[in-house]
């Protein structure tokens, strides 16, 4: 079987995940292995409550992307494998794993995935969504709020110490090794469908 990884980057808020949905219903979810790259944040049950709230999360050590890695290498060769399940709200991951199995497609999703070099190896397309600063902070606040139980003091603090300068350092300058931009993530339909079509022709074997 035919596969082909797709990456999809951009700064939080900027719309990959709607970007990733329009392609898992376009192109059909029974031919995709989603993958996304919070699942991978590292655990700190270890650590008490406090101390998890102090990590960068936004920086590229908070995240084992060594064994994302591994689990793509592992769909590539036809295996199965055990994503983690990673709480927000505790910083832990669950006891439990979401159980992946091999597709024509892997779609992989994260703030960072362009800026690590063995991801992008693997990946035959890499796509960055660009949306502006103000737009994708709202959009973040909005998400912390009424998704991961957070205040809007917590928010607005990890943001300016933490999310604009990683943003800035690591995901800014891995827009450079997209093959494709798509600016305003999932509304921008003609980027969207041209993204889906693209995919299509690689594997004919999919639905459309």
């Amino acid at each position: 079987m035919k596969t082909i990884v797709i990456g999809v980057a951009g700064g939080t808020g900027s719309g990959k995940t709607t970007v990733s949905h329009r392609i898992l219903e376009q192109v059909g979810a029974e031919n995709v292995a989603y993958v996304q790259h919070d699942s991978y944040y590292r655990d700190r049950s270890h650590l008490p409550p406090e101390e998890r709230a102090l990590i960068n999360f936004d920086h590229p050590d908070a995240l084992e992307t060594a064994l994302l890695a591994e689990h793509v290498r592992s769909l590539l060769a036809g295996a199965t494998v055990q994503i983690p399940v990673y709480d927000f709200k505790t910083h832990t991951r669950a006891s439990r794993t979401m159980q992946l199995v091999p597709r024509p497609v892997i779609l992989l999703e994260g703030i960072l995935i362009l800026a690590d070099k063995v991801l992008c190896d693997l990946m035959d397309i890499k796509v960055f969504v660009d949306t502006d600063a103000d737009t994708r902070f709202i959009r973040r606040l909005r998400r912390d709020i009424q998704e991961r139980g957070r205040t809007m003091d917590s928010v607005i603090r990890q943001y300016e110490a933490t999310v604009k300068p990683m943003h800035l350092e690591f995901v800014e300058p891995s827009k450079r090794y997209a093959d494709v931009i798509i600016p305003e993530g999932g509304f921008n339909d003609v980027g969207v469908d041209m993204l889906v079509t693209k995919i299509r022709s690689l594997i004919p074997a999919v639905r459309g």
